[in-house]
C-alpha cells in the first residue's frame, strides 16, 4: 500500500513537471470552420491574431494559408485550402477530412471575435511562462559578465515588448471620441495655471511659445558646449516638481493637476554635481563656492533652507552612464509603474548606445536611439526633454546662432523630433574677441559685450504643432539660473520720467 502511494505521489510529481501549455483546441477548430464557412469572420480577429498564437501546428497552417488567401481577394474553403495544405494522415483522417469536418461543425460568425480573444489571450501566456523559463535559465547559468541588474532588465524588456505587441483594442476610433478627448485637454488648460494645454516650463515666454510640454513629444535641446543646455533643462525640470500638485481620484490613482514628477536620465554628472547645480540656482550661492565650502554663516543657512524645501519633490535622478536605449526604456517604465511620471529627461543624448556594438554604424545608431525615445514618449504619455551636441562647423560661421543642420547625424534627430531648440549665449563667443584695451574696436566690442551680458536665446527651430522663433532669457552664469527677461516695456513705469 506504501509503495502504491508513493507510486501515485511521483505520477502527481511528474504531472505537475510536465504541465502541458495552456491552450484550447476547441476554440481553434471553432474559429476555423466559421472563417471557412464565412470569410467575413476573419475581419473580426484579422486586426490582432496572427499565425503564430495558435497552439496546433495545423491550424497554424490553415490560419496563414486563410489569410494569405483572403488578402488576395480570393475564398478560402475546404477545397481551397486543400490545394496549399496538402494532404497527410492526421491519425486516421486526411487534412481535406479534417477541413469538412471543422466546416460542419463551424459555430456562427458572431462568436469568432470572442474565439480570436481566448486564442490570443492563451498565446499570451504561453510566452509569459516562456520568459519565466528564461529568467530563471539565465539566472541558473548566467555567463561571467551578466549581472544580475541586467538579466532583471532583459525580463522587463521583454515582458512590456510582450505587453505592447498586438493587442486587441486598437483600430479605428469613433471621430466623436477624439472630440471628447480634444475638449477635455481644452478644459485641463483652462483649469490649470498659465492656462497651458502642456506642462509649463515655469518661463513664461517659453511657455508661450510651446504652449507648454506636451505630452507624448519628443523636445530635442540642442547646444555646443558651455552654453547652458544642461542649466536650461535643470532649471525646467526643477521648475515643473517644484510645482507638483497631485489629487486622489474615486478609484485611489493620484492625478497630477499641476507641474509634475520628473525623471531626469544624467548620463555625464553625478547626481551630487546635479543636485548642487540646483541648490545653487535656489539659494543664489555660486556652485563654486558651495563645493569648495568657500561660504558665510548666513550663506549656510540659506543653503541649508533651499536643501530642506527641495526634498519632498518628486524629482528623481538616474546616474549611470553608458546605458543602453533599451535599458533606459524599462528604467522610465519602471519609474511611470512605481513613483508615477510626468516629464523625462535625458543628457545627453549622444552617451546612449543602441543594441548593437558602439561604433559600429554611428548615424544608424542614433536612429535606433532617437526612434526608440519617441517612441516612449508615446507609451509614456509624457514629454521627453533629450539634450544633444552640435557640430563644430557652427564655430566655423560669422553667425554662430545654431540652425537644424548643425545637429549631429541630424537626419533622425530632425526627423524624430516634434520640437528642436537651441540655446545660444552671444556673451560667451564676445568674451573670446576682447580686442586691445583702448581702441575703438575695444569700445565698440564693449558696447556690444553690455548689451549681450546675462542675456541668452532660445531658438526654436522646429515646432510641430506652434510657430518657430526666438525666445530671449536671462542667465545667470554663476549659479546657472535661467529666468525671464525683465524687458523695459515689462517694468513698472518709474517716478519722475
Amino acid at each position: 500500500m506504501a509503495n502504491a502511494n508513493a507510486l501515485v505521489a511521483q505520477l502527481d510529481q511528474n504531472e505537475a513537471e510536465y504541465r502541458i501549455a495552456p491552450h484550447n483546441l476547441d476554440a481553434e477548430q471553432a474559429l476555423l470552420g466559421a472563417i471557412i464557412v464565412n470569410n467575413e469572420a476573419y475581419y473580426r480577429v484579422s486586426d490582432f491574431l496572427e499565425p503564430e498564437h495558435f497552439y496546433e501546428d495545423l491550424h497554424r497552417r490553415i490560419f496563414e494559408v486563410t489569410s494569405s488567401l483572403i488578402k488576395a481577394g480570393k475564398v478560402a474553403t475546404p477545397i481551397t485550402l486543400k490545394t496549399f495544405l496538402g494532404d497527410q494522415d492526421l491519425g486516421g483522417i486526411t487534412v481535406s477530412q479534417y477541413l469538412a469536418r471543422l466546416a460542419a461543425e463551424a459555430t456562427t460568425i458572431i462568436n469568432a471575435l470572442d474565439y480570436g480573444q481566448t486564442i490570443y489571450d492563451l498565446s499570451i501566456r504561453r510566452k509569459l511562462i516562456a520568459i519565466g523559463e528564461d529568467t530563471v535559465n539565465s539566472a541558473f547559468d548566467a555567463p561571467v559578465d551578466s549581472t544580475p541588474r541586467a538579466q532583471i532588465e532583459e525580463a522587463e524588456r521583454k515582458l512590456f515588448t510582450l505587453a505592447e505587441t498586438g493587442r486587441y483594442d486598437g483600430g479605428f476610433q469613433r471621430f466623436a471620441d477624439a472630440l471628447t478627448s480634444a475638449v477635455d485637454m481644452a478644459a485641463k488648460a483652462y483649469q490649470r495655471e498659465g492656462k497651458l494645454s502642456g506642462i509649463s516650463t515655469g518661463l513664461v515666454d517659453l511657455d508661450r511659445m510651446l504652449g507648454g510640454l506636451q505630452p507624448s513629444d519628443l523636445v530635442i535641446l540642442a547646444g555646443r558646449p558651455a552654453m547652458g543646455k544642461t542649466s536650461l533643462v535643470t532649471n525646467i525640470a526643477f521648475n515643473i516638481a517644484k510645482a507638483y500638485r497631485g489629487e486622489k481620484r474615486q478609484d485611489g490613482v493620484i492625478e497630477t493637476v499641476n507641474g509634475g514628477i520628473v525623471g531626469f536620465f544624467s548620463l555625464e554628472m553625478s547626481s551630487e554635481q546635479l543636485a548642487t547645480r540646483i541648490i545653487a540656482e535656489q539659494s543664489g550661492i555660486p556652485s563654486y563656492k558651495i563645493r569648495r565650502g568657500d561660504i558665510r554663516e548666513d550663506e549656510f543657512y540659506k543653503l541649508t533652507d533651499a536643501a530642506r524645501e527641495m526634498q519632498t519633490m518628486p524629482f528623481y535622478i538616474d546616474q549611470t552612464g553608458g546605458i543602453s536605449i533599451a535599458q533606459l526604456t524599462a528604467r522610465a517604465r519602471r519609474l511611470k509603474r512605481q513613483k508615477g511620471l510626468d516629464l523625462l529627461v535625458v543628457d545627453y543624448l549622444q552617451l546612449l548606445s543602441g543594441s548593437g556594438k558602439r561604433g559600429e554604424n554611428r548615424v544608424q545608431e542614433l536612429t535606433e536611439i532617437t526612434t526608440g525615445l519617441k517612441a516612449l514618449a508615446k507609451e509614456l504619455s509624457v514629454p521627453l526633454i533629450a539634450l544633444s551636441q552640435l557640430s563644430r562647423q557652427v564655430e566655423a560661421r560669422e553667425d554662430k546662432r545654431p540652425q537644424l543642420a548643425d545637429l549631429r547625424e541630424s537626419g533622425s534627430i530632425e526627423q524624430d523630433a516634434d520640437v528642436v531648440m537651441f540655446v545660444y549665449r552671444d556673451e560667451y563667443y564676445l568674451q573670446n574677441r576682447e580686442p586691445k584695451p583702448g581702441t575703438e574696436e575695444h569700445f565698440k566690442w564693449q558696447a556690444e559685450m553690455d548689451q549681450a551680458h546675462g542675456k541668452a536665446e532660445v531658438i526654436i527651430g522646429k515646432q510641430r504643432h506652434g510657430p518657430t522663433g526666438t525666445v530671449q532669457l536671462a542667465f545667470q552664469a554663476d549659479i546657472t539660473r535661467f529666468t525671464d527677461l525683465a524687458d523695459d516695456d515689462k517694468l513698472p513705469e518709474r517716478i519722475g520720467d
